[in-house]
């Protein structure tokens, strides 16, 4: 592993420097062009570049006209389309639907870089500029909207992505290997129009008379009218997105049907190693420096992912939708290579940020049955509570993160990633937690119980109240024996499906009993692809088809969100109206429980609530 000494083109003084005639990929992305292993638009162009192939970047082209577009020419094989490491609504809307004023992934941290929708304004330029080159789409924009579904912007079912930008291939999911897949079959003389068979990815059809073995959702007709149809329709989706088990989908549109082929084969430990082992420059573009840079390099500069996929399987978290289950890890010897690279920046003051992952110590598989049947069709491997065959052992990470923290110029390792606390806690081993107290926090740790109504808990699929408390317990003792006074700050999320005004004021009082007062609040957000988002708008849980009560109103929605920060003055309004709203005048007042006091505290002069500082997207 090595650093790479120069960046893609993406202008035509780059191909004439490098000698290319004509490019054979072209990416065009939504973010900023940062060449780095954790920007998607880096790492497929660097990935197909490993294979022998030229690429080019366009990085937010400005989509008011075709000239950006054409920046490069005409690809040989295709255009791959993304809107970036974010939804481009979610990019830009806060929960709230609030417009953002920031951009983390283009310069200067400032937003306009991009439109809204990227992908489909992208598309339909790209088609504008060359009528028949082929384009395919991919990202956690194409990814989790490749079927209908419910967007929370326009407030209504949204018909297949795929329909919209008429893109020929859709890759979903983490696209590697996919895109090498396709992009070896069109070096042989494949024609895009007939890749239609490969793992991982979608796309339009008009006839489905040769497909077998595929499951038929409802139409996008069936799932606009009906909302059962469409809690159905994900059921079935969710079921499927398993590589060992999981089938292919139809889903019909109008006269046209989107096909999605069972996803891909998990990426084996040399896969992964082979993909993460490649140069990047791990730099901005220089084109960048004199806006400001770019300030989402600055969250992952210093940190290693060690594995992809998640098993905890959270409802409000799409990550099921697109890395799966099933967890795909690196070797430790590639780990620790890209950590002596690392120490080699000279921007690098002894610190690494992380070690992780989407859950950090989700590190290995969760149990021997996936690896030949796949993830469990009918249940989850940690809720209600931890499945008899799960693998709770933390002792290879820890032993990774042990080799990391001993290398020259290393002066700690952090992990900041995620730990799920509750598999923290199932391990009876507590060499691991006693090692992540005393090496591997700086002051606090921060962990996602997010509610503590077992109500509101049981649709985030989150473990019981009683196991966060006993994990805190736990984390204090451990801290107390190693002489460090080190805090625990825990994610909170309030309007979720399944919180009325008295789950909110259940977890105001818990607030207060815990003496801590959330500098931010994590408000609900229904994105596309997740549980959560289904049960918000359909009023149901599609596994269970139990109602459940849903928050709507944004005043309700601020009401809740007040209510986790009652001690800000500015709250005291809201916080006041709640309480009445739920008949709890008791909390009202100067008692011990009480939460607000009877008349409002004076406030400081310019106090508000800035709304933009505390959304916070999951």
């Amino acid at each position: 592993m090595k650093l790479s000494n120069s960046f893609l083109p993406v202008c035509k003084e780059d191909l004439e420097k490098a000698g290319i005639q004509q490019l054979d990929f072209i990416v065009v992305s939504g973010d900023a062009y940062v060449d780095h292993p954790s920007f998607g638009a880096a790492v497929i162009g660097r990935v197909l570049e490993a294979q022998g192939f030229t690429v080019g970047i366009i990085a937010q082209p400005d989509w008011k006209s075709t000239e950006d577009f054409k920046r490069l020419g005409i690809p040989s094989k295709g255009f791959l389309v993304t809107s970036g490491n974010i939804d481009s609504m979610v990019n830009h809307y806060t929960a709230a639907k609030r417009r953002r004023h920031d951009d983390l992934y283009s310069p200067g941290g400032k937003s306009g870089y991009r439109p809204d929708r990227a992908l489909i304004v992208y598309c339909n330029k790209i088609k504008e500029a060359y009528k028949d080159v082929p384009i395919i789409v991919g990202g956690i924009e194409a990814s989790l909207r490749r079927f209908a579904h419910y967007d929370y912007w326009d407030d209504s079912v949204r018909r297949s992505i795929l329909m919209d930008t008429r893109a020929d291939l859709l890759v979903f999911g983490m696209g590697e290997k996919i895109i090498v897949q396709i992009a070896d079959m069109i070096r042989y003389g494949g024609d895009i129009k007939t890749l239609t068979g490969i793992r991982g990815t979608a796309y339009i059809t008009k006839n489905i008379d040769g497909l077998r073995d595929y499951v038929t959702l409802p139409s996008f007709e069936d799932v606009s009218a009906d909302k059962k149809a469409y809690g159905e329709s994900f059921r079935l989706e969710a079921d499927e997105q398993d590589p060992v088990r999981g089938k292919g989908l139809i889903q019909r549109h109008g006269t046209e049907y989107v096909v999605q082929n069972p996803p891909q084969v998990s990426l084996s430990v040399e896969e992964m190693d082979e993909y993460y082992n490649i140069p990047y420059v791990r730099e901005y573009h220089p084109m960048y420096e004199k806006l400001g840079g770019i300030p989402a390099l600055q969250e992952v500069k210093f940190s290693i992912t060690s594995h992809r996929g998640c098993y905890g399987s959270c409802s409000f978290c799409a990550l099921t939708f697109h890395q799966g289950r099933i967890i795909q890890n690196r070797s430790a010897e590639s780990v620790i290579e890209e950590a002596k690279i690392l120490t080699t920046s000279k921007d690098f003051k002894g610190y690494i940020h992380d070690v992780g992952g989407p859950t950090a110590n989700f590190r290995h598989r969760a149990c021997k049955i996936q690896e030949e049947r796949g993830a469990c069709k009918n249940r989850q491997c940690m809720f209600p509570g931890p499945c008899k065959n799960l693998t709770v052992d933390h002792r290879e990470y820890l032993e990774l993160l042990r080799k990391v923290r001993k290398l020259p110029g290393v002066k700690k390792v952090f992990v900041r990633s995620g730990i799920r606390y509750d598999y923290l806690l199932y391990d009876k081993n507590e060499e691991f937690f006693k090692e992540l107290c005393e090496f591997h926090i700086s002051g606090q740790l921060k962990v996602a119980p997010e509610h503590i109504s077992d109500r509101v808990l049981k649709q985030m699929g989150k473990p019981s109240r009683e196991v966060y408390d006993r994990f805190a317990k736990k984390y204090f003792d451990i801290n107390k024996k190693l002489g460090k006074k080190q805090f625990l700050v825990p994610y909170l999320m309030s309007s979720h499906p399944g919180s009325d005004l008295n789950a909110a004021i259940e977890l105001a009082l818990y607030i207060k009993e815990m003496g801590y007062t959330p500098e931010q609040v994590q408000d609900f957000y229904p994105t596309p692809g997740s549980l959560s988002t289904t049960i918000y708008y359909t009023g149901f849980n599609p596994f269970t088809g139990e109602k459940v009560y849903v928050p709507k109103s944004q005043h309700e929605k601020d009401m809740q969100r007040a209510l986790l920060q009652y001690r800000l003055p500015e709250n005291y309004r809201l916080v006041r109206e709640a309480l009445l709203k739920a008949e709890r005048s008791d909390l009202i007042g100067r008692g011990s429980r009480c939460l607000i006091p009877e008349f409002p505290p004076k406030m400081k002069s310019g106090g508000k609530t800035n709304h933009n500082k505390s959304d916070k997207a999951h």
